[in-house]
């Protein structure tokens, strides 16, 4: 039953005694009961709306999870192992012996000056393979060494012709003088003309001491920029005659 239904029930008690005079006494007792009970019923309804506020930010602090405590990560493992070796010769390190005379280029890389030898190579189950020709440095003291060595694989080192040809190989960032383009042909050459960008490019020729039918040939930086490959290349006897 809400108030205004109890207001009128205590209104028509009244009237059962005086139907045209209201007991006013009665109904303002009556009234005062109902505020009471209002009131009453705010305060509990306010209660309880503060409890349920209460509730509810306790439950939403329970079902928060729990902050993760700091962890430290763990440490970064790798294989323990240092960089790349880079093949470096040391005080002990034996220059292969020349065979036979150090050819003299006229390059030259401040007190040092490039040269050609041939030496003494081991290449297995090919004996009729055992030269192999280096270019390398002279310094003033006389001390040679080696930066590139070409040799066959196969056959003989002695047949009729062009060999192995050797080219700069230093990459983008060079580690050393670079090389020019070198090699060595069997036979009466008495000129060797390559082929390269469209240009044809005379080498230099120098005799080995041991064979007279060596002759070993290189192309000057300045003609032929080390590095770049030939495109052909012909030997020529003294009649200018193809070899």
């Amino acid at each position: 039953m809400n108030e205004a239904q109890q207001l009128r029930q205590a209104m028509r008690a009244t009237e059962r005694v005086h139907r045209r005079v209201l007991d006013l006494d009665t109904i303002m007792r009556d009234g005062r009961r109902l505020r009471r009970r209002r009131r009453l019923a705010g305060s509990g309804a306010a209660a309880l709306s503060v409890a349920v506020v209460v509730s509810v930010a306790i439950g939403v602090q329970a079902a928060r999870p729990p902050e993760p405590k700091p962890t430290t990560p763990p440490a970064a493992t790798a294989t323990a192992t240092g960089p790349t070796a880079t093949p470096t010769r040391s005080e002990s390190t034996q220059e292969p012996r020349p065979v036979g005379d150090v050819v003299a280029s006229g390059i030259r890389y401040g007190s040092e000056e490039r040269v050609f030898y041939l030496v003494p190579i081991d290449v297995p189950g090919q004996s009729r393979v055992t030269i192999g020709l280096v270019a390398g440095r002279r310094a003033a003291d006389g001390k040679l060494t080696s930066d590139y060595v070409v040799n066959d694989v196969e056959g003989s080192d002695r047949r009729p012709g062009f060999h192995q040809i050797g080219y700069d190989q230093s990459g983008p960032i060079p580690t050393g003088p670079p090389v020019p383009t070198f090699g060595y042909f069997v036979g009466p050459a008495e000129r060797i003309v390559g082929t390269a960008e469209s240009r044809h490019v005379d080498a230099r020729l120098a005799t080995w001491s041991r064979d007279p039918k060596v002759k070993i040939f290189w192309f000057q930086p300045a003609q032929l920029r080390p590095g770049v490959p030939l495109d052909g290349i012909v030997a020529l006897d003294a009649r200018g005659r193809k070899l």
